[in-house]
């Protein structure tokens, strides 16, 4: 019984510590940000758009393609002005990713 109590609290110790280096604004109940990634040119605004996404369930299983590439891609963009990044998740058990380029 005592062996199962370890395991519990270790268990339980791994997953409060989990992701505490973040770099983005995480909420305990409900997050949903935008951030910038990146800025190529301050002088020339892109004329065209392109989004690609992701989706995460629990941590556990992931898919998509939410690269500057594939937003690339998906915009017909050849020349990057900006990026940015937008993540949003109730409780952490469905995580979506979006990245939008700005470009030519």
């Amino acid at each position: 019984m005592i062996n199962k109590l370890k395991a519990v609290c270790v268990a339980g110790a791994m997953v409060a510590v989990t992701g505490c280096g973040s770099t983005v604004p995480i909420g305990a109940i409900i997050t949903d940000v935008n951030l910038p990634i990146a800025v190529t040119s301050v002088n020339s605004a892109g004329t065209k758009t392109g989004e690609a996404s992701c989706i995460s369930y629990l941590s556990m299983v992931a898919k998509g393609d939410c690269s500057i590439e594939a937003a690339k891609k998906n915009g017909n963009i050849t020349t990057v002005t900006s990026v940015d990044w937008h993540y949003d998740t109730i409780l952490g058990i469905i995580n979506n990713y979006k990245v939008t380029v700005h470009g030519k």
